[in-house]
């Protein structure tokens, strides 16, 4: 049976799981988003943003998220993040629902950290720990755990600090929370820095390995078709549809981390293409990861068409969009890359919202609006991307004499005949192409 989630108290949401059995190894957790007072007020809504940020915590096995709320805050106490008044409140707080890990959605110093846990008495976990902790559990592939250990290990590295010997070896349970103590910070950094030598040497003979083979696919004349969007939008459903692959598809935040390719016919005579699923984006994403995941990301910087899947049921939608192109940018991804922009899960809009959104998308070039779970809209993507990537179809019937042999063999080396009639003097054929495939044929 699905948890219950309620709302309440001033602070802002506040989300309440109820019912859960709950396995005795499960640690329990809090969620805590600091919303700070800002001139013009948040791009996005905290209550919101609280909600990804307990999404993100559930994502993560072992943890029972009790659940979460917005802490308002006029400004950032340097030492400890919040005030000794709101400290004291949670405290209580987290003694009486017995939490044992607080998650906090955002930047957390080392030294706001230690006072944090040392004042309550819980282990704390800010917004980037966590991600490398979900990261960390969904890598599969051999490069996909070298780049989140480099990540966890830079991370980790900015974690020294003094006077954890109150928490010493204590802070186990996940990979990226265990913390040494003041006579161990100089021993611990340098082997982190050896550590992270070694990773970098053993990343680079991977990325050789990766590089061979998109040398190897680059003599495949089979365009690649990327797949991107924010975490959730749907992605590796699209996927799943398109190819009848069986990737990881569920309601979770980093569902899929590493890259998933398949080689693929576009149904209607479509042309080969190979589609690659990425990992999805989000807002305040890591610099360690956007650095240490350029490499896995490589496939999106060569892509031939980009597919940007937006969940266009998001009540934030047009901002995960923005975040998704800011991340592109730092990607250095090229602007003049051809992109299409897919508008998913329209199956959960209401009808009149439904019925908008299609006739705006039909009348938007290089927008297609879709349900990955229906399939509603699949064929008008599949039409736009062969568009996209050969230009527009059309249907000719020409006449080639007998003699022309090898031009009737070129046309069915590429399978573009639909039908063929022999008469006195050659044939008559009926052939679907692009003008480019036309232009090709003219030039044999």
């Amino acid at each position: 049976m699905d948890d219950d989630v309620t709302g309440g108290g001033e602070d802002g949401a506040v989300f309440e799981r109820q019912g859960r059995d709950t396995r005795a190894r499960d640690t329990r957790a809090w969620v805590l988003h600091p919303d700070i007072y800002k001139a013009g007020g948040s791009a996005r809504t905290p209550a919101l943003s609280l909600e990804e940020a307990v999404a993100l915590g559930r994502a993560l096995p072992g943890l029972q998220v009790q659940g979460g709320q917005v802490v308002r805050l006029p400004k950032v106490h340097p030492g400890k993040l919040f005030g000794k008044g709101k400290i004291a409140e949670l405290k209580s707080q987290f003694e009486e629902a017995g939490i044992e890990l607080v998650l906090i959605d955002g930047p957390v110093t080392p030294v706001q950290q230690r006072n944090l846990e040392k004042d309550w008495g819980v282990k704390i976990l800010d917004r980037t720990g966590l991600i490398l902790e979900i990261f960390s559990d969904r890598a599969a592939t051999r490069e996909g755990v070298l780049q989140v250990e480099m990540a966890a290990l830079s991370y980790q590295r900015t974690r020294l600090v003094r006077a954890w010997t109150h928490l010493e070896r204590q802070r186990g349970g996940y990979g990226f929370v265990g913390g040494p103590g003041e006579t161990q910070i100089e021993a611990d950094r340098r082997a982190i820095d050896l550590q992270l030598v070694r990773l970098r040497r053993q990343l680079d003979k991977v990325a050789k390995t990766r590089t061979l083979h998109r040398a190897a696919r680059a003599k495949v004349p089979f365009p690649i078709v990327a797949l991107v969007g924010y975490t959730n939008a749907g992605k590796s459903t699209l996927f799943n549809h398109l190819t009848g692959a069986e990737v990881m598809a569920k309601d979770m935040l980093f569902a899929t981390l590493d890259p998933t390719m398949r080689r693929i016919a576009l149904p209607g005579g479509g042309p080969e293409i190979i589609l690659s699923d990425t990992v999805g984006f989000i807002s305040d994403l890591p610099t360690e990861l956007v650095a240490a995941f350029r490499a896995t990301l490589e496939e999106v910087l060569s892509a031939d068409l980009i597919v940007h899947v937006r969940d266009i049921a998001h009540p934030e939608t047009e901002a995960q969009k923005a975040d998704v192109e800011e991340i592109l940018t730092s990607l250095k991804v090229e602007q003049e890359t051809p992109r299409i922009e897919v508008w998913n899960k329209i199956d959960l809009l209401d009808r009149e919202e439904h019925d908008g959104l299609m006739i705006r998308a039909e009348r938007t070039e290089d927008v297609v609006a879709l349900s990955a779970v229906t399939g509603e809209g699949m064929q008008a993507l599949i039409d736009r991307i062969g568009v996209m990537l050969t230009g527009d179809v059309r249907r000719e019937e020409i006449a080639l004499p007998y003699a022309e042999g090898r031009r009737r063999a070129w046309l069915h080396a590429h399978d573009l005949i639909e039908q063929e009639a022999q008469g006195d003097e050659g044939y008559t054929l009926t052939v679907r192409w692009t003008a480019r495939q036309r232009a090709e044929f003219d030039a044999l």
